[in-house]
């Protein structure tokens, strides 16, 4: 980290503002991006379509027989749509809720990834002719009998896919403790483990994902009926006519029919509805960013900025005494605890952070262990950098001379004595600097915790960000409080490093 701060201080000023404005303009106007022409896309022989396919099924997915290969109702009809152009059809993976702001960036050509044709959606993009008709679905426990329709929903704790039809329907009604996850699987699990009251999701994902489970159940009648549409940048109608056209003729030719008729996706109602679909099934709301309620977006950010300062905290305790505990084992204890003490740091540190918070959170309740996740991430990041804050104490205890310690020993003090009284505070002195940088970077890292459902500072923002997709604004303002909730701690550290040094002039 030290040597790419040194090479971006070298970097050219004027450069680097240049690349920096260019940045921001992109964040900040992403219909600057055009689309391909179909004349282009045949040029080259491909067509490039964003979507994410840890989403999952039945939209895209890997095989399971073969997980080079993906598979789902959406790569079929990529396949028809190549078919109709006479080219070669190309998935670009992209984070589900990224798809549009990666768009506007000319990542791919156009989005076909259960997008759906709403208000919000149409602010930033064209849409095509709806391709599926969606509704959406409760789920519950299968013992669960109090919730069966929307309105049972109010006062409960109900988890949806972050950024989807679902969570905007949830957060316009209000009276709901909204849980957002980035992935289909994942609201099932916390269900399943009584975590959630509910899940809302459209059918299709249902159909996938909690269907399979029995211990879940649909409770009521779908609703809130809506439609799947292509996705391209606002203002090329040329591409969006074309794939109109194509979309037209295989819902014609009873190809889109036979697609979901595959995957168990057809219902006869459907076709009728998508013949008759027009203009006024849809209606383009006021442009994001215009009269956008920053009070209350700057209250919502510091909220969960109180948070992120909460489990920063937590953990570096843990962190800081647990490290201190593995690397006294390590320099002085017996061999079984030198051995069991440098396997765990070694381990940890060999493994990433995001793999343990997906096991401590979603893979211990299959062994009987369910914790929150307000303990899952304390625990996550504590026992993580705990591997690190021994190294450094390890480093700092071996810096003292050994003459320390045997002079110490002479004097009639026992090992722990000697090490409690004579080498620690030495080393302390030594180890401060780190911790403390130690702690800084826990502050950022903190934002993982936000995959097991936990809303802290950066999962707030990219909530907040998804539904008014003014990334740069709300980007800006979560950067300042990171740097002010970072800043203090660097200077208290400098403060304290100072305090505690041996030359005080």
């Amino acid at each position: 980290m030290e040597y790419m701060s040194r090479r971006v201080e070298k970097f050219p000023g004027g450069c680097f503002a240049a690349a920096l404005l260019l940045l921001s303009l992109a964040a900040a106007f992403p219909d600057l991006a055009r689309a391909a022409t179909l004349g282009e896309i045949k040029a080259r022989g491909v067509f490039r379509w964003g979507a994410d396919a840890e989403g999952g099924a039945p939209y895209v997915f890997p095989d399971p027989k073969d997980p080079d290969k993906l598979i789902g109702f959406e790569v079929d009809l990529a396949a028809a749509l190549a078919a109709k152009w006479g080219v070669r059809a190309e998935m670009v993976q992209n984070n589900w809720d990224g798809l549009i702001p990666a768009l506007g960036r000319g990542s791919y050509d156009f989005i076909m990834n259960g997008l759906e044709i709403t208000p919000e959606h149409l602010k930033q993009v064209a849409m095509s002719r709806p391709y599926y008709i969606y509704s959406q679905q409760i789920v519950t426990a299968k013992d669960r009998n109090d919730i069966k329709a929307q309105e049972d929903l109010k006062g409960k704790k109900v988890g949806v896919l972050s950024a989807s039809m679902s969570h905007r329907l949830l957060e316009k009604m209000g009276g709901v403790t909204v849980v957002a996850y980035a992935g289909n699987s994942e609201p099932c699990r916390d269900l399943k483990n009584g975590r959630l009251d509910a899940s809302l999701m459209d059918f299709p994902i249902a159909l996938y994902y909690a269907k399979p489970f029995p211990e879940l159940k649909f409770s009521g009648e779908p609703f809130a009926f809506g439609y799947y549409g292509i996705g391209v940048p606002k203002k090329d109608e040329a591409l969006l006519k074309e794939i109109n056209l194509a979309l037209d003729a295989l819902l014609a030719e009873g190809k889109l029919k036979a697609i979901y008729k595959k995957w168990g996706m057809w219902e006869e109602s459907m076709g009728p509805k998508m013949k008759r679909y027009g203009k006024e099934d849809s209606t383009v709301a006021e442009a994001p960013g215009s009269n956008l309620p920053w009070g209350k977006y700057l209250l919502l950010l510091l909220k969960s900025a109180l948070v992120t300062v909460e489990l920063s905290v937590i953990s570096m305790v843990l962190a800081a005494g647990l490290g201190l505990a593995l690397a006294l084992a390590r320099l002085f204890g017996a061999a079984p605890l030198r051995w069991l003490s440098t396997a765990y740091v070694e381990v940890v540190r060999g493994t990433p952070l995001l793999i343990q918070l997906y096991i401590l959170y979603y893979g211990l309740p299959n062994v009987g262990i369910k914790l929150s996740a307000f303990i899952a991430a304390i625990l996550g990041l504590g026992m993580n950098y705990a591997a690190y804050e021994a190294e450094n104490y390890r480093a700092g205890i071996q810096a003292i001379p050994r003459g320390q310690m045997e002079a110490a020993l002479s004097l009639g003090m026992t090992r722990l004595q000697a090490v409690r009284h004579v080498v620690l505070p030495q080393a302390m002195r030594i180890v401060i600097p780190p911790i403390s940088n130690d702690f800084i970077a826990l502050f950022k890292d903190s934002s993982l915790v936000s995959v097991i459902t936990m809303v802290e500072l950066t999962k707030m923002y990219g909530m907040l960000a998804n539904s008014t997709y003014n990334y740069m604004g709300l980007g800006l303002l979560t950067a300042a409080i990171y740097f002010g909730l970072s800043y203090p701690a660097s200077l208290a550290a400098r403060h304290l490093e100072k305090k505690l040094a041996y030359d005080h002039r």
